[in-house]
C-alpha cells in the first residue's frame, strides 16, 4: 500500500501528529535510557503535568511505541519502556532535540527581529489602505 503524508485523508497524519509532539520527543528521549516509572519520567521531564504525561504515555502505548508493565504489588508498581517499534524513533527524535538545543539562539534572534518589525514597521512595511 502507498501512503502520502501530504494527503489530508492519509492515516500517516495521525502518526506525524504523535511523533511531532514535544512531550513525545521528551518521553521517548528519557525511555531511550531504559525502563522508567511514571514518577521518574515526571521528575526528569520538567514542566510536564501528570495529566499530560499520562495522556502521552497512553497514546504512545496505543500506537505500539511504549509498553506498560504493571507489577502486582501494593501499591501497584507500573513501568514504561520503549517497544522495538518505539526504539526506531530514538535517533530521529534525538536529532530534533539536538537541533533545537543547537539552534535556539538563532531562532530567538529571528523572533526578536520579527517582533521588532511588528511593533514598529518601516514605512514600506506598513499595510496599505486598499482604494475603494
Amino acid at each position: 500500500m502507498s501512503y502520502d503524508v501530504y494527503d489530508r485523508a492519509c492515516p500517516t497524519r495521525q502518526v506525524l501528529d504523535r511523533i511531532a509532539d514535544r512531550w513525545t520527543a521528551l518521553v521517548v528521549g528519557r525511555l531511550e535510557e531504559g525502563t522508567q516509572r511514571f514518577s521518574e519520567l515526571q521528575r526528569e521531564i520538567g514542566g510536564v503535568s501528570s495529566k499530560m504525561l499520562s495522556q502521552t504515555l497512553r497514546s504512545l502505548e496505543r500506537d505500539g511505541l511504549v509498553e506498560r508493565t504493571v507489577h502486582p504489588v501494593v501499591p501497584p508498581h507500573v513501568e514504561y519502556r520503549l517497544t522495538p517499534l518505539g526504539e526506531t524513533l530514538t535517533e530521529p527524535l534525538a536529532a530534533v532535540r539536538e537541533w533545537a538545543e543547537a539552534h535556539i539562539e538563532a531562532v530567538e534572534a529571528a523572533q526578536e527581529r520579527y517582533e521588532a518589525v511588528e511593533r514598529d514597521p518601516a514605512p514600506w512595511q506598513r499595510p496599505r489602505a486598499v482604494p475603494g
